[in-house]
């Protein structure tokens, strides 16, 4: 027979069971998350029409990101989604009829990118979204807000800043500094560097593309706004910028925005102290008409971003004829999983890298039978159990086997203890080792998994 060289395409992926375990522990926490707001999963097919993922405002970027199309029947040209946003918006607009409105959807799946693979970046990888569709309200994004803040407590991050902005506000800047309305992107653009140049390296590239000094003058006094503080104080801040910024009134409608969601997010019990308003918190994509949020884990040096989103109230209507608001999140679970292995933050159990708590040995070929009937007892017990079927295999390796894995505890069962009713228990953590009734040995397993 000839031999095949096992390796996986480019860019993805293969997970062992210790990786999974861990995924499905933060994906368990996310999806309990989301339902305890009311939100549904969805699906999509893995394939849209070409003409679909086009239809968005990723514009030139959407053509670099689709990772593979090909020809179906009919002459219709498919490719694989690149996010879960575009085909959201598709999805509400064919099965409309039959959702509720508002509608609120999470969606946990993989998603392709054409891009070149590199450390961190991979072709495949998982998004997890969650979007309120049909809530003009700034609600909805105080909403997501909480969301994002339950999530990461709850997983166990410390220090993280949940930042927001307005893209309203954006446009309403750029207007107040005097920029040309064909000028705004590239003004958005170098903004977007804050991070990484700073303020001063902000007004540099101003000056660098051409804009007059009074312009830049206005666009640096407004950037270094301060979003920071309690409540009240980031209110104050907000009144104070208004009247600066009387008159503009896409700008006046973003700052309301802002004031709102600040309240909001206060009454729905987020800290100040893992928010930020800031204001060069741009987010890339064209097609965000309101509230964006975007999500930096902090401690112990700035590790970057786990989430992004925003309001974007028009993408479904391209799909629909009609403008309905929409709000949106979309949680890095890739970043996610990394930072956690990073700061150590997965319980004990899913550190194990199994999910078997007891294993039932096997004494010989004549025992087999009773070794399985007290597995199935143990799991209709509660516990998840393995049991090792070959006899041919001493207790010292069966033992070897259990430990390598991480199963913490190992039920013995001899001719000896089947005669007399008896199970010996050994937890293989520190050598306890216990003999007990077989009625009673769940709920002694139990106690010896939880250091009983």
């Amino acid at each position: 027979m000839a031999k095949i060289t096992a390796r996986t395409p480019k860019g993805m992926r293969d997970y062992l069971p210790a990786d999974m375990l861990k995924r499905e522990y933060v994906l368990g926490v996310i999806r309990d998350i989301f339902e305890s707001y009311g939100f549904e999963p969805i699906d999509t097919p893995v394939l849209e029409l070409r003409e679909t993922l086009m239809s968005s405002d990723y514009g030139e970027d959407a053509e670099k990101l689709i990772f593979f199309a090909q020809h179906g029947g009919g002459g219709d040209e498919y490719a694989m989604r690149y996010d879960l946003t575009v085909p959201l918006s598709r999805f509400f607009a064919s099965n409309e009829n039959a959702l509720s409105n508002p509608f609120r959807r999470y969606h946990i799946a993989p998603v392709w990118r054409g891009e070149r693979p590199q450390k961190g970046r991979y072709r495949e990888f998982y998004q997890c979204d969650a979007d309120i569709v049909g809530v003009r309200q700034t609600s909805a994004d105080a909403e997501l807000m909480s969301i994002i803040y339950k999530i990461l407590n709850r997983l166990g991050f410390e220090e993280f800043t949940i930042k927001y902005n307005d893209r309203k506000l954006l446009i309403g800047m750029g207007i107040y500094a005097g920029v040309d309305e064909d000028r705004l992107p590239s003004l958005y653009r170098i903004i977007d560097k804050t991070d990484k140049i700073g303020l001063e390296g902000v007004a540099k590239e101003f000056e660098k593309e051409g804009f007059p000094a009074e312009v830049i003058d206005r666009m640096m006094g407004v950037l270094a706004f301060d979003g920071s503080g309690d409540t009240n104080t980031r209110l104050t801040a907000l009144g104070n910028l208004r009247e600066e910024l009387d008159g503009i009134e896409i700008a006046l409608e973003g700052l309301q925005e802002l004031e709102d969601l600040t309240r909001m997010i206060d009454q729905l019990g987020v800290p100040t102290t893992h928010t930020l308003m800031d204001f060069t918190m741009v987010r890339g994509l064209g097609y965000y008409t309101g509230p964006i949020f975007e999500t930096i884990i902090t401690k112990p040096d700035n590790l970057g971003s786990v989430q992004g989103g925003g309001r974007y109230d028009e993408l479904i209507g391209r799909f629909r004829g009609q403008s309905l608001p929409n709000s949106g999140i979309s949680m890095g679970i890739d970043r996610i999983i990394e930072l956690m292995d990073m700061l150590d933050l997965y319980p004990d159990w899913v550190k194990t890298g199994t999910v078997v708590q007891t294993m039932v040995t096997v004494f010989n070929d004549e025992t087999l039978v009773d070794s399985m009937k007290l597995a199935q007892e143990l799991r209709n017990a509660g516990l998840r159990v393995e049991t090792y079927l070959d006899a041919r295999k001493n207790l010292g390796k069966q033992i070897g086997y259990a430990d390598g894995k991480g199963i913490p505890v190992i039920a013995i069962l001899g001719p000896d203890e089947i005669a007399n009713g008896m199970v010996n228990l050994k937890r293989l953590a520190d050598g306890e080792e216990r003999s007990v009734a077989r009625n009673d040995a769940a709920e002694e397993i139990k106690r010896l998994i939880a250091g009983g």
